[in-house]
């Protein structure tokens, strides 16, 4: 497994984590609006952000009008490793059962 699908489930590990992922796949958020809607002080919102941007997860940009302001966004394609590790890993686990299910039944005559 790649480190950065180990990232990523780290980071997906925490429900504050997932929720927040949820929200940003929604639509773009700032900072203090994820802390509220997670029921969060800022600075346990800004750690679980800075964990989501090392992982690859989400991005921060900021507004024009004010630098101090970051909008945090879902990055395009950041799930898509992972989402390939878990095909494989389905397909895998599926080959595996029919096999299973095709001996015991062999078995069985």
């Amino acid at each position: 497994m790649s480190s950065r699908i180990d990232k990523t489930f780290a980071a997906l590990a925490d429900p504050h984590r997932r929720r927040a992922v949820e929200l940003v796949g929604e639509r773009p958020r700032r900072a203090g609006e994820l802390a509220d809607a997670l029921g969060l002080p800022a600075p346990a919102m800004s750690r679980h952000l800075r964990q989501l941007k090392q992982s690859g997860l989400v991005a921060e940009t900021h507004p024009e009008f004010d630098a101090r302001v970051r909008i945090y966004a879902l990055k395009d394609g950041a799930m898509a490793e992972l989402k390939r590790w878990l095909a494989d890993t389905e397909a895998m686990w599926a080959a595996q059962l029919s096999g299973f299910k095709a001996h015991v039944e062999k078995k069985r005559k």
